[in-house]
This record gives structure tokens, sequence and C-alpha cells, in this order.
């Protein structure tokens, strides 16, 4: 089936962005993740985490303004907050192990129905496995939102009953935003949260290799 209607990336940080209140730690996972700092807005206060060692980070800079020694975890320029902090490695992880984080934010390959988490690697034998600091924020964070294409180039879905990947978190994930929908994950399964505009449920399941439950009113 040819699905049409999308949100774009843009679309699904400012999404994710929305859902992250006043005072929130959050730690923004590598790649598409980090645009979410992009969309929080600049009057409501929220400390971002990023593993190598930051706290208090803020947006991407201007072009021209990048500082080589200020980076995320992935990498990529950030700037710095007023009040903002480095530290040791080691004090990142325990940061993120011991329950401090309220959010992390993470890409994927696979979440299930149950809400296990499969981000680290595919399992082909030519893949090169990159787990990171993934599995310390998946049993550390309070909550794991799951930000993610709803599939894959081949067309296959990402949403699915059973990880077959090596899982990075059992029962972690707490809420899937992808370019078609947001998912909650629920004791009863995946409950709709919302679609991409002129997308219905029954178009939804139709590419979700998981049960999905209607959204409540």
């Amino acid at each position: 089936m040819s699905i049409t209607s999308r949100f774009t990336r843009d679309q699904m940080a400012a999404r994710v962005a929305q859902d992250i209140p006043e005072g929130a730690y959050v730690n923004l996972g590598i790649g598409l993740p980090t645009k979410v700092a992009n969309y929080l807005p600049r009057e409501r206060e929220v400390f971002l985490h990023s593993e190598n060692g930051l706290l208090g980070m803020g947006p991407a800079p201007a072009p021209g303004e990048e500082d080589e020694d200020l980076i995320n975890a992935g990498k990529q320029p950030v700037t710095l907050l007023m009040g903002g902090a480095y530290f040791h490695h080691a004090d990142s992880f325990a940061m993120m192990r011991g329950g401090h984080l309220d959010i992390c934010v993470l890409g994927a390959f696979q979440v299930s129905h149950t809400g296990d988490l499969a981000n680290w690697h595919t399992g082909a034998p030519d893949a090169i496995p990159a787990v990171g600091g993934a599995m310390d924020l998946a049993i550390g964070a309070k909550h794991v939102f799951v930000m993610m294409e709803h599939q894959t180039k081949t067309g296959e879905s990402k949403v699915v009953e059973r990880c077959t990947y090596p899982l990075t978190g059992v029962k972690c994930v707490s809420r899937i935003y992808t370019d078609l929908a947001v998912l909650d994950v629920t004791p009863a399964g995946l409950r709709v949260r919302e679609m991409a505009p002129g997308l219905t449920l029954a178009d939804l399941q139709a590419v979700t290799a998981a049960p999905l439950l209607a959204p409540t009113e």
C-alpha cells in the first residue's frame, strides 16, 4: 500500500517537543532525535543531556558560529545555554543509569507492541554493532520516546508484534512517534494517539505489523 500523507522529519521533531514538559531532564539520541532541540519553546525550561558529558545543551548553532569543541554524542555542533555544564563521561552514564533523566528520545530499527526496543544492531553479518549508551538510557530514563520512520526503505513495518533484531531493552518504550502516527504503548496494546492528515485507522493498520487500538475520545 502506498501512503502519500506523512509527517516530515521537522514535523515529527516538533511533535515530540510538544510532549516534553517544563523542567524535564531529557536525553536526545543520535540522529533524528537531535532535531527535537530546535523545536523546544524558548520560554520552556528543559535541561538537555548528552551522553558525552553535557547538561544544558541548546539548539544547533547558526551557520558560521559552530564551536568544534562543543558537540553532542553524534559529533554534531551544539550550543550551551546559560548555566550549562560539562562533566566526565562516567558521571554522564551515572546520570543515565541512576534514573535521573525524565525522558530519552531514541531512534529505532523495531519497536514491539509491548514496548520492546531494538535499535543497535540489525543482525546483518556486515553490520557494525553500535549500542553506545542506548541500553543505559532504555532502562534508566523514566520515559522512553522512540522517533523513527514507520517503515523501512523496502516498505516493511518497523512497528511489530515481536522484534526480530537484537533487543536494546524489554518493555521500555512509552510512546512511538513516526512519520505516520503517534502511538502510545499501553497494557492493552498500541493505542493510536494521532495520525498524519488524511490517514485512516485502516490505512495505518495496513502498513503496521502489530494490532492497533483506535484513538480514545
